[in-house]
């Protein structure tokens, strides 16, 4: 299915909501759609030690937060570098950073960067701006992992304006449920779920036949507590957004029920 014009879009839902799940099937429905995560741009940055991958580690092993403008100087240099952006007029560190060489979507708590609660940002970061962005539907794209709050989605205003952003939403208890009943292949990654993706021998990987484990953070206390800091995060990022006119809500009890609603609204604004 063909876009009629650009889409910039960002997911944001509570861990276990599905996000990479509607990412893959909103990529494979819209094929001018790519994937951008802003884990995989910094883990590629830091892999080749490019200057922006280098100033990232130092500050990741000395334990503080990957700054918002070293992300954001990832970001506008990967949409320079697929032509979306023009670059700045001066030439910045940005523009030293590589890109990144997936185009999956990452996992929902894939990211490797933390970013700093609501707001530490006083002031705005200071990242060089850029020229509107490409409205062509080929620069169209899912933004993963950023922004993260509201301080962070007025920064990103400034390079590349979200014209979409979704709120998935499904009610705590099934996120509940379906946290409980996660298990996972250490090896490879494989995730299962007793209640919609079942291993066809409980408690063992389909392809190996390796016991299965659960994550230690898969359990209702830590679940509680990341629902927690989700939603004092989210809700002024979401209020952003809404004020902005971007703003969408789709509900469900399981992804399947979510995605029909999802391609609705996105064919709404991006097709007809």
């Amino acid at each position: 299915m063909q876009l009629r014009r650009a889409a910039r879009v960002i997911l944001v839902g509570a861990p276990g909501v599905g996000k990479g799940t509607q990412s893959e099937r909103l990529l494979k429905r819209f094929p001018q759609l790519a994937s951008i995560s802003t884990g995989d741009l910094l883990r590629n940055n830091v892999k080749n030690r490019t200057p922006l991958g280098i100033k990232a580690e130092s500050t990741m092993r000395a334990g503080g937060l990957v700054a918002d403008e070293l992300m954001l100087r990832l970001i506008s240099s990967e949409l320079r570098h697929r032509g979306w952006l023009q670059p700045p007029d001066i030439m910045t560190l940005s523009s030293e950073a590589t890109t990144t060489t997936s185009q999956s979507p990452a996992a929902d708590d894939a990211s490797s960067f933390a970013s700093p609660p609501p707001g530490l940002l006083a002031t705005p970061v200071n990242v060089p701006s850029s020229s509107p962005p490409s409205e062509d539907p080929s620069a169209s794209f899912i933004l993963d992992g950023y922004p993260r709050n509201a301080a962070q989605a007025h920064t990103l205003d400034g390079i590349v304006p979200i014209n979409l952003a979704v709120s998935i939403q499904t009610p705590f208890s099934v996120l509940l449920d379906r946290i409980a009943g996660r298990w996972v292949h250490g090896p490879s990654g494989r995730i299962y779920n007793t209640t919609f993706n079942a291993p066809l021998v409980p408690g063992r990987d389909d392809l190996t036949g390796e016991p299965l484990v659960q994550r230690p953070d898969d359990t209702e206390e830590v679940y509680r507590a990341r629902f927690q800091k989700f939603q004092e995060a989210s809700e002024p990022l979401l209020e952003h957004y809404a004020k902005k006119g971007v703003l969408i809500e789709v509900q469900g009890m399981s992804s399947d029920e979510i995605s029909p609603k999802l391609y609705h609204e996105f064919e709404r604004r991006f097709i007809t």
